[in-house]
């Protein structure tokens, strides 16, 4: 009959109010049968309410924010992921990855990923370089990528890319083209764990602040720098995927990454090639020298440390009626 409509089978809403509407939604999401979906909208729909009760938010600054966040969505392109910049300057970035790949002792700590990583990198052989700026300060990089028990990894899949000597990333240019990426190359470490290859140091650089998230850092009065850095990306079966980057000491803003990048652990010091190097490598002597000994964890180290800081976490949070289930935290209902 025209005008009439199936019984729906979900719970009964009550008068909703500010103080009740939180359980109301929570009551009829409660309908997944995926205990993680559950669990990760309960919490987001309660700090999500209790954030617009506690400030008070008023329709205008609410309409402010959706406005905000689709003018980040329309920024977004294949090489520019404006999401993920404003992830980054909020420090949500690095707290994810904190917590998704906790890192033992002597382990290489990671870092974020950043908006300009692309699939486009080339694999190259092992010396070669991966920038072809002319006005880049040569760099010689020796590296070698080891397990947490000292044992050299071979076969690392290793993603590497910088900026050029301007401080741009290859996509910022309009004439950038896939075909022919610079500051960018995928090395593979050999039996001994050892890659090696030519690079340019590296300069601090803006991100990009012509957007959305440019005008909340101005807004915020916070500068658009990153420092000195380079970033690096290993993957290999068996090991936990780790994206990392090694910063310059003394840099200006080692102290104030617009992104909360820079871990102590990964400030190096340049040194300089000497003459035996430079006869190995084929490079000048005198030129700058970065060395760093990247430490893999393994699958297993990794869900072992994940599982435990978790539990650990909503202990503190006095969640204790909490269990794992593949690897993941749901409230235990039994």
């Amino acid at each position: 009959m025209a005008g009439t409509r199936d019984k729906v089978d979900v719970p009964i809403l009550k008068d909703l109010t500010i103080d009740n509407i939180t359980d109301n939604v929570l009551l009829i999401n409660a309908q997944t049968s995926d205990a993680r979906l559950k669990y990760v909208l309960e919490r987001l729909v309660s700090h999500m309410h209790d954030f617009a009760r506690e400030t008070r938010l008023s329709t205008t600054e609410w309409m402010a924010g959706i406005e905000f966040l689709t003018s980040v969505g329309k920024k977004c392109t294949d090489v520019r992921q404006e999401f993920i910049l404003l992830s980054d300057t909020l420090g949500l970035s690095l707290l994810v990855d904190s917590i998704d790949h906790p890192k033992p002792p002597a382990s290489t700590e990671g870092t974020v990923l950043g908006p300009y990583h692309t699939h486009d990198a080339h694999e190259q052989s092992t010396g070669s370089s991966i920038s072809a700026d002319p006005d880049g300060e040569p760099l010689l990089c020796l590296c070698n990528v080891k397990s947490t028990d000292g044992k050299p990894v071979q076969d690392v899949k290793i993603d590497i890319w910088e900026t050029d000597s301007k401080g741009s990333y290859d996509v910022q240019y309009e004439s950038y083209s896939g075909d022919r990426p610079d500051g960018r190359g995928i090395l593979r470490s050999d039996e001994e764990g050892v890659f090696w290859f030519k690079a340019i140091v590296p300069v601090p650089y803006r991100i990009p602040n012509d957007g959305p998230v440019g005008v909340m850092l101005e807004k915020l009065g916070r500068h658009p720098w990153r420092p000195s850095h380079m970033h690096f990306m290993f993957e290999k079966q068996g090991y936990d995927h780790l994206i990392t980057a090694l910063y310059l000491r003394g840099d200006p803003y080692e102290t104030s990454d617009a992104v909360f990048g820079v871990k102590e652990s990964l400030i190096v010091d340049l040194g300089t090639v000497n003459a035996e190097q430079a006869k190995k490598y084929d490079v000048k002597e005198g030129s700058r020298l970065l060395t760093y000994d990247f430490v893999l964890v393994t699958d297993e180290e990794t869900k072992k440390l994940r599982d435990e800081e978790a539990l650990k976490a909503m202990k503190k949070l006095g969640r204790e009626n909490m269990m794992i289930i593949n690897g993941q935290l749901v409230p235990d209902v039994d």
